[in-house]
């Protein structure tokens, strides 16, 4: 059965649409690497302040990784319903949860006032943070891929991704901003709620954007054609992840080969950082922030650029770009940041931000481009959040472990270089997508699910 064709949106309305997405992915992402930073700076001493201060801090990181945890577990109920019922809903749900998650963290007694619950409840608001994450992501760049000119779907859906940096930089930026104005007692003791307070505000702007967008029109077609089978023939959908699971195991397996360079790298060079230059060079917290508050800036800025390269030369030389680059840069990285001065610090963090990009600015086309209408909210979440588990949950624990027990950034350097090996791997055995019709996958998927047996190899061939 083909699939209508769907009348591009006008600039105007696919730029609403940019930056509904946009403010989105910069609240999730700025109440997520808030926590983050904060596991890094203030909550080993406010909720483990018994232990060694390295101590501490994997403790911290500890509870920074179950966040991810959640991940995988909002990527399969997110893109199940995101699927059945649409993208837009869904990202209304999933900013309402992170946004409240962040807020209560800023409400929430330390251990010298609860003692040990204080930790076991930033851990289930930490759970909450990964789960509503988990499904945002997808949501997020769907709406703009489906929205959008397929001749620049790369350059448009990248800036959802935008939200990553953005998130980072508005994050850094609050905490960076509190600690110069505050002395490290005052932080410690109210300073740090003030930027978990902020998620509150945010989140009110970002769903008054939100809920101003229509539904993706790629979505509406592809529901409206589900209805006529079911009408028509009695024929009934497979659930999202079966249908992946079946059809599309094979793009599962590249997505996440593809995201461990690019999710490892960026916790190392954005999160690890703070521990490695405080502790390790003995820089002072100021110096490590406005280090990743610049660079962040010049990450947001190049996203943008990678994915408009996506679409003259494809996603996989843009990727392939990256996960080398990331790899090759890590001995450098390090070098330079041993240097205990601000512009090697800055030099090293911003060069190796602008490589992520690379791999970053295209994921999102190209795993959208991967999955039919039907199972991609599915398929692309969990490509992208089962390897997260695996990727970004354990880099700072595994550096600052690797850290602690090497007294060196020589391990943490071929942790990282090992990473970028495996997404060349998975993007050498991927296919090129910049070419792929949206509508057209949902053709081919429609003649893979009513083929006999012996004709299913060649529908998905082709």
């Amino acid at each position: 059965m083909a699939a209508p064709a769907t009348a591009p949106p006008e600039p105007s309305s696919l730029k609403r649409i940019v930056a509904a997405s946009l403010i989105g992915t910069t609240i999730e992402w700025y109440d997520f690497f808030l926590y983050g930073s904060a596991a890094a700076l203030v909550f080993n001493e406010l909720f483990f302040p018994d232990e060694d201060p390295l101590v501490g801090t994997l403790l911290s990181f500890l509870t920074y990784a179950v966040g991810f945890a959640a991940r995988p577990l909002g990527a399969l109920v997110f893109g199940h319903y995101g699927d059945r019922l649409g993208r837009k809903k869904l990202l209304v749900l999933s900013l309402l949860m992170m946004g409240g998650a962040t807020f209560a963290i800023g409400l929430m007694p330390t251990h010298a006032t609860i003692g040990s619950a204080a930790p076991v409840l930033l851990t289930v608001l930490r759970l909450v943070q990964g789960f509503a994450l988990g499904g945002e992501w997808g949501g997020a760049v769907l709406l703009v891929s489906e929205h959008g000119d397929a001749k620049r779907r790369g350059f448009w859906a990248s800036w959802p991704q935008t939200g990553a940096p953005a998130g980072q930089l508005l994050a850094t930026g609050v905490l960076s901003a509190l600690t110069a104005l505050l002395s490290d007692a005052a932080f410690s003791s109210w300073g740090w709620r003030i930027p978990f307070l902020l998620s509150g505000v945010l989140v009110i702007v970002g769903l008054w954007i939100r809920l101003s967008v229509d539904e993706s029109p790629v979505f509406k077609a592809a529901l409206a054609q589900a209805e006529q089978r079911k009408s028509e023939a009695g024929q009934v959908e497979k659930m999202p992840v079966v249908a992946v699971l079946r059809h599309h195991w094979r793009d599962v397996l590249i997505a996440m080969g593809a995201r461990m360079a690019e999710n490892i790298s960026y916790y190392v060079i954005t999160a690890f950082i703070l521990v490695y230059a405080t502790t390790a060079v003995d820089m002072s917290k100021q110096t490590a922030l406005n280090a990743v508050l610049i660079a962040s800036a010049v990450h947001f800025a190049v996203i943008p650029l990678w994915g408009a390269l996506s679409d003259r030369i494809g996603r996989r030389p843009v990727y392939l770009i990256g996960a080398i680059g990331v790899g090759a840069w890590m001995f450098p990285f390090f070098a330079l940041i041993d240097t205990a001065g601000f512009g090697a610090l800055l030099l090293a963090v911003t060069v190796g931000l602008v490589l992520h990009g690379a791999m970053y600015a295209p994921q999102a086309a190209f795993f959208s481009e991967m999955f039919a209408t039907r199972m991609r909210y599915s398929g692309a979440s969990i490509g992208a959040q089962f390897s997260s588990v695996a990727a970004g949950a354990p880099a700072p624990l595994i550096a600052t472990a690797l850290l602690a027990d090497y007294d060196s950034s020589t391990p943490i350097a071929l942790y990282v270089i090992a990473a970028a090996l495996l997404t060349v791997v998975a993007i050498a055995c991927a296919r090129e997508t910049r070419e792929r019709d949206l509508t057209t996958l949902d053709s081919v998927a429609d003649e893979v699910e009513d083929a006999p047996a012996t004709a299913t190899a060649d529908a998905r061939t082709a």
